[in-house]
């Protein structure tokens, strides 16, 4: 029985060090971009994405924001969900046209930006969310790229932004 908790032990150690060198051996730096198509103008999209504090009412990953004192004059909160906590800042926004988010965490093994970017197109908008991300952590960033992949997190939102949308034009 202890041979087999032995080599039991060895092949996961064997995965876990093939998982940390695949990992080191990928970019550091991912960009990602996804659009959907909204049939409301950019204003309307924008409310739903600049309300931090309802977040939690149509985004599934967030269940409570608090609010931090702002950061250069721009908003910040942190975001709490089944992911744990993550810190965000806005660092610029032209209404209705353009938000860029950071993460606002230097501790997490992870950081980057979110860039919305709101076009008017044939009555409704077209939103683009790029995501330009850095995974610090060799076993993160394996996980990132082969497991729930870089626009996974782009994915779920854009789907909880129709569903929020479609839900205020009574859809």
């Amino acid at each position: 029985m202890m041979k087999w908790l032995i080599g039991a032990a060895i092949v996961i150690a064997a995965i876990i060090a093939l998982i940390a060198l695949i990992g080191a051996r990928l970019p550091r730096s991912h960009s990602a971009t996804r659009e959907a198509r909204f049939d409301v103008p950019p204003q309307a999209i924008w409310d739903v994405i600049t309300s931090v504090d309802a977040f939690p009412s149509w985004r599934a990953d967030v269940k409570k924001v608090e609010r931090l004192p702002d950061i250069n004059g721009q908003v910040a909160w942190v975001e709490q969900g089944s992911s744990g906590r993550l810190t965000l800042a806005v660092e610029r926004r032209e209404p209705p046209t353009l938000l860029l988010l950071r993460i606002a965490d230097p501790s997490l093994p992870f950081g980057g930006t979110w860039t919305y970017e709101l076009t008017p197109s044939a009555g409704g908008t077209t939103l683009a969310i790029t995501e330009n991300g850095e995974v610090y952590n060799p076993l993160f960033r394996f996980m990132a790229r082969y497991v729930f992949g870089h626009e996974g997190t782009i994915n779920a939102y854009m789907a909880s932004l129709k569903k929020k949308v479609e839900s205020n034009r009574g859809i």
